[in-house]
């Protein structure tokens, strides 16, 4: 048993409420355990210089922690006059991980913004504000389509996320704080509703882990997701 008591393939708690802003076209808050990302998308009737006259939409994402999403207050990087190589590198990995599956022909020459903010911080937040991104983006295509604005939703799959790690020698399913910072292995998964691979982060804390526990980490993950992806399906229905 872990710390907390759940199973090494038994997640946290895990939750999705749609709607939640008034003004985004979509919005979620999702909860795993203790850790809360609002998600919203926002959309906008133009793309990127690059893409203009290309007939292609785009997608793209944002994240960011407030100040007291942590234990201790962090200063906003907003103030510092910069954003951290972390926060690039997250909301990086949620725009490519929303964008691969999305049509963006079928978009048109649209754009839109999904904003990841994490109200309160445990351990996997890029995990949990990819899952929630995607009901919001959903929503965002469901009032698309009720506007007229696009006839065929340019969604072509679910995407979720799940952390996995190597705790006290053994393979577990949706690290906490506790349990990241203490991991000899930790890794994110970000794989599709069909199973598709979206990308693996995947590091030794410690020792190098072979190919094995690799395997045993994916197997949690695609678990974990399926059980995401069922969620999602359910939030938006």
């Amino acid at each position: 048993m872990r710390h907390d008591g759940r199973r090494s393939d038994e997640m946290r708690a895990i939750s999705m409420e749609r709607a939640v802003s008034r003004h985004a076209e979509g919005s979620c808050l999702v909860k795993f355990g203790d850790t809360h990302v609002l998600c919203t998308a926002s959309l906008e009737e133009r793309v990127p210089p690059w893409l203009r006259g290309g007939g292609e939409g785009w997608v793209t994402a944002e994240y960011g922690m407030l100040p007291r999403a942590t234990k201790e207050r962090m200063r906003r990087e907003a103030s510092a006059g910069k954003q951290s190589g972390r926060t690039q590198e997250i909301q990086r990995l949620i725009g490519r991980s929303l964008r691969a599956v999305v049509d963006r022909a079928a978009l048109g020459e649209r754009q839109i913004s999904v904003d990841c903010d994490v109200i309160q911080a445990d351990g996997g937040t890029r995990t949990a504000a990819i899952t929630g991104a995607w009901v919001a983006l959903s929503d965002c295509m469901t009032y698309m389509m009720s506007a007229g604005m696009i006839t065929a939703n340019p969604l072509t799959d679910h995407v979720a996320a799940i952390s996995c790690g190597i705790v006290d020698g053994a393979p577990v399913l949706d690290l906490d704080y506790i349990e990241d910072s203490s991991a000899h292995t930790d890794a994110n998964f970000v794989m599709t509703g069909s199973g598709g691979i979206v990308e693996v982060q995947g590091t030794a804390e410690g020792a190098p882990f072979s190919r094995d526990e690799l395997t045993a980490l994916l197997d949690l993950a695609s678990g974990g997701i399926s059980r995401l992806v069922d969620l999602q399906k359910l939030t938006v229905a």
